[in-house]
């Protein structure tokens, strides 16, 4: 009777490890779904343009390995240097399983390319090709709630220079709750100047850059709350000096709209 009793303890035990095991194994999903909206900006970089092909995007959820598709992705050759002055791709927008997200993968094409001083070169983006280049996001989606995120894509850190003359890409992107963050937005006159936009933030662990696009525009993306100082630096062989607009108050999930910026 006792080897007996034994014998149920030692199962019970055994059971409940394995369902304590399961509970972990699963406790980066829950039921339902969340909404979720990707769209893919750009900073600054000195090439008259960047060609990305973009063929997928999908999330990783932590704790596990499955991976799941956005399901209907905009995919296309985009020009990263014309998603400045708040033009923007919209990447993904629909519903994936909430749960823990660790990382977002934005799986690229074999035709991509980067165009310097009328020339073009293929762009080597091997790991992109195969994995995706990974953004980490580290996000708990909750259950019907709707999230909206840019994705930042560097260039100007982002193109590596070969030995040989050829280009390859090694990633930098940052990805930025719209909800979380704040934007600054305004124009550049005259127009046909072009200037670029920085924003730093007063203890300068934030800096953010764009161009002004062909209409003047200009819009900084992901800015945490706080307060700014704006540089705007135009062509140097203009001849014009820098100009700077400082205590720009940004609002997480609000645009700072200032005042048109004149070069005279």
């Amino acid at each position: 009777m006792k080897n007996i009793w034994k014998s149920f303890i030692a199962l019970t035990l055994l059971l409940g490890v394995a369902s304590c095991s399961d509970n972990d194994e699963n406790s980066n999903t829950v039921s339902g779904t969340a909404q979720l909206s990707l769209r893919l900006v750009d900073a600054p970089g000195d090439y008259d343009a960047v060609y990305i092909d973009v063929q997928d995007v999908v999330v990783k959820y932590q704790g596990s390995d499955d991976e799941a598709p956005l399901g209907a992705i905009n995919t296309g050759v985009y020009d990263l240097l014309e998603l400045t002055g708040g033009v923007s791709v919209l990447l993904v927008d629909g519903e994936i399983p909430a749960g823990d997200v660790s990382q977002i993968r934005l799986v690229l094409g074999e035709d991509n390319s980067i165009v310097v001083n009328g020339e073009t070169f293929p762009l080597a983006t091997p790991s992109a090709q195969q994995s995706g280049l990974k953004i980490q996001l580290n996000q708990t989606l909750e259950e019907d709630v709707f999230y909206e995120y840019i994705l930042d894509f560097d260039v100007d850190k982002s193109i590596v220079v070969q030995g040989n003359g050829n280009y390859s890409l090694k990633p930098t992107i940052k990805a930025s709750l719209v909800a979380d963050a704040g934007k600054i937005a305004g124009m550049v006159l005259p127009l046909g100047i072009q200037t670029l936009v920085t924003a730093t933030n007063d203890n300068g662990t934030v800096e953010v850059s764009s161009y002004v696009n062909s209409d003047g525009n200009y819009m900084l993306y992901g800015l945490p709350e706080g307060i700014y100082s704006v540089l705007f630096e135009a062509d140097p062989l203009l001849g014009f000096d820098s100009i700077t607009i400082s205590d720009v108050e940004v609002v997480a999930g609000q645009t700072t709209v200032l005042d048109d910026v004149i070069f005279e």
